[in-house]
């Protein structure tokens, strides 16, 4: 089924109830945007702050963009690695945002269990990354090397052991790390929608935003709600909205999803511990285990799109659908008779330094959160956590770490950004065609790090 993502079968567009489905004038929180960042910013204000009047708008329904369409992958990881991010802000501050994130995979379990959420398949199995060939074994290397400074968690695994978890072709080692959940994820953003309507507050869909500024929100069909505190979680749609054009580079991430598969492949396959699984090459794959047992895999490869342009034509390119067909029957020949049912796909948020932030204005009583470079699951519960507090002012430490206030540079203007960011993606394949021959680290791969400058 082409274009429509595997998470949203058997789902109505709309969940607005009667109740919810007029929208204020006013409220105390107007929050744009419902994905992950807008609800889990509600969930927290609702449940902590129940005095507070909470609005979330969406134009479309919950979880049209990246939240409903990812790969379902609940990670501590993010974009910026440790040691950038101790040059940025000082070893103390990375190790306590690295290790919030940890902590917030544990943090959604716990709210999954607790709430009684139903059909989001949450499961702990960690990440099993394989190393294909001897650059990919040497870059596995470093990372656990590097890891171990900053106490990520991840572990070597010799050949054999990685291929006990994920029996793929060609492994030449590989890494594993506890630190990662699998999800249903449009089934998580629903079930956020629900408890938050539950406790009075408002997720209107359908409602388009044309403009949020200090004090009020105006919407397309002429309605204006006025705000104590306005929060954009827009994430890559912020490219659509003219002052923030910049801000963030729309990219286009794809998916394609196998036929429920009986036990007798996964006997064969692995992933007995429902780890998600990616490999060390540049160009970025993603994969998990369903909980109906299907394979879910993904990769960046389509073209970025002049303007910042997003639109539903570029959820659809079959040549990256038929790539990625061919890549994970590569890596699990085991599929090579098995039925492919869907593909999708949707645009991430990429800021220029690869680096999401928090922000709060605290005079204009506006705040915003994103640029997750693909790793919002997790990241953003934390923002939602955190924008929750720095709307109510009961801070904890949340509120001191390293994401919190950083502003990255904007975007270079067209055409200059077209051709880096299309010139990236293209490296980054070439890197991996040159390690593939080679068997060492790709020369290209210093020409990527100098384009992609982060």
């Amino acid at each position: 089924m082409t274009g429509l993502p595997l998470w949203w079968e058997g789902l109505p567009e709309s969940h607005s109830p009667p109740e919810n489905s007029v929208c204020p004038d006013a409220a105390d929180v107007v929050i744009v945007g419902g994905g992950f960042t807008g609800l889990w910013t509600a969930y927290y204000l609702t449940r902590d702050h129940p005095s507070l009047s909470v609005v979330v708008l969406e134009a479309e329904h919950v979880g049209f963009g990246a939240s409903g369409r990812n790969g379902g992958w609940v990670s501590a990881l993010f974009p910026v690695d440790a040691t950038t991010l101790a040059a940025r802000h000082g070893a103390t501050a990375a190790r306590a945002l690295l290790g919030e994130l940890r902590h917030t995979v544990d943090e959604i379990g716990d709210v999954v269990a607790g709430e009684g959420f139903s059909g989001v398949g949450f499961v702990k199995g960690g990440t099993v990354y394989l190393a294909r060939n001897a650059a990919q074994a040497a870059r596995a290397r470093a990372a656990v090397d590097s890891g171990r400074a900053w106490a990520d968690g991840s572990v070597w695994l010799t050949a054999g052991e990685a291929r006990e978890r994920l029996a793929a072709t060609t492994v030449f080692g590989g890494t594993v790390n506890p630190h990662c959940a699998r999800i249903q994820p449009r089934a998580l953003v629903d079930a956020l929608a629900g408890v938050v309507r539950r406790r009075g507050g408002f997720v209107i869909e359908g409602a388009r935003v044309i403009s949020a500024s200090p004090g009020i929100v105006r919407l397309a069909d002429g309605r204006s709600m006025r705000a104590r505190h306005v929060i954009r979680a827009t994430e890559a749609y912020s490219a659509r909205l003219a002052r923030l054009r910049r801000r963030v580079a729309p990219v286009y991430s794809l998916i394609v999803a196998t036929e429920p598969l009986p036990q007798r492949v996964w006997d064969t396959i692995g992933l007995e511990q429902r780890e998600v699984f990616s490999d060390f090459r540049h160009v970025v794959i993603y994969g998990q285990r369903t909980a109906d047992d299907r394979i879910v895999f993904g990769g960046r490869g389509a073209p970025y799109h002049f303007g910042s342009a997003i639109h539903p034509s570029f959820d659809v390119d079959e040549r990256v659908f038929t790539l990625l067909r061919r890549t994970i029957t590569d890596l699990l020949p085991q599929l090579a008779d098995v039925s492919f049912t869907h593909a999708w796909g949707g645009p991430l948020g990429i800021p220029r330094d690869w680096h999401p932030s928090v922000g709060y204005d605290p005079l204009a009583r506006v705040g915003w959160a994103g640029g997750y470079v693909g790793d919002g699951v997790a990241a953003s519960n934390l923002a939602g956590r955190t924008l929750a507090e720095l709307v109510s002012g009961r801070h904890t430490g949340l509120v001191d770490l390293a994401w919190v206030g950083h502003r990255s540079p904007d975007w270079e203007p067209e055409p200059l950004r077209w051709l880096g960011v299309n010139a990236g993606l293209r490296l980054a394949g070439l890197a991996d065609l040159e390690e593939s021959w080679t068997g060492r680290p790709a020369r290209l791969g210093r020409l990527l790090a100098a384009v992609t400058a982060h």
